[in-house]
């Protein structure tokens, strides 16, 4: 099980995205609208990688446009980073989902289905040639950087990677507006925050 055999013989960023949308290199293509490829120019400083395109996402085609990604859009904003020089993506390019009172409810992709859908994302990182490249929330940071790290030991420290000359894990925008009261929310907005400010500072490096 893996979306190898569904690469452009010769990528560009252009290409992949074409290829990714004919991607059968795991089960969830059968139940996803459409693959769900990053957005961003090839060249971009810093590359962000989520989990999987939730509802949102899944309907647009395009990575954090639903709750969570305007939570990330204030929080780059609030961190001094200009989302417009972003590489946005996921792990996983295709929305997994349950059926839960007429709506469909975001389930956490396996580990195999992470594996399988790796080959689209390095083939994305490769491309775009970042400096740094930031995971958002644990799948992501196990894709990237392997089991051993920890969102909530490692977050805001620096990881070493090969795919680019930094690494750095945080949380997904979407555990914020999981949190109960406001003040939770605040508390949580604010460390994400100043992981993204850690991020920044690492592009000056």
């Amino acid at each position: 099980m893996s979306a190898e055999p569904f690469l452009p013989e010769h990528p560009s960023l252009t290409s992949v995205r074409k290829a990714m949308q004919a991607c059968e290199g795991c089960p969830l293509y059968r139940r996803a609208t459409q693959a769900v490829p990053g957005v961003g120019r090839a060249g971009a400083a810093l590359l962000l990688v989520g989990e999987q395109p939730g509802n949102d996402e899944d309907l647009a085609g395009k990575p954090f446009v639903g709750p969570a990604g305007k939570r990330l859009d204030r929080a780059l904003e609030e961190a001094g980073i200009d989302r417009t020089t972003v590489f946005v993506t996921n792990a996983v390019k295709h929305f997994k989902w349950a059926p839960a009172e007429g709506k469909r409810l975001h389930k956490k992709p396996s580990a195999r289905e992470v594996n399988a859908c790796r080959p689209w994302l390095t083939a994305e990182i490769a491309l775009v040639h970042p400096q740094v490249v930031v995971a958002l929330g644990a799948t992501a940071a196990r894709s990237l950087f392997g089991n051993q790290v920890r969102v909530t030991r490692d977050r805001g420290e620096p990881l070493e990677t090969s795919l680019a000359p930094h690494g750095m894990a945080t949380i997904h925008p979407s555990s914020i507006l999981r949190q109960r009261t406001d003040a939770d929310r605040r508390r949580e907005h604010a460390a994400f925050v100043e992981d993204l400010r850690i991020a920044a500072a690492l592009l000056r490096q």
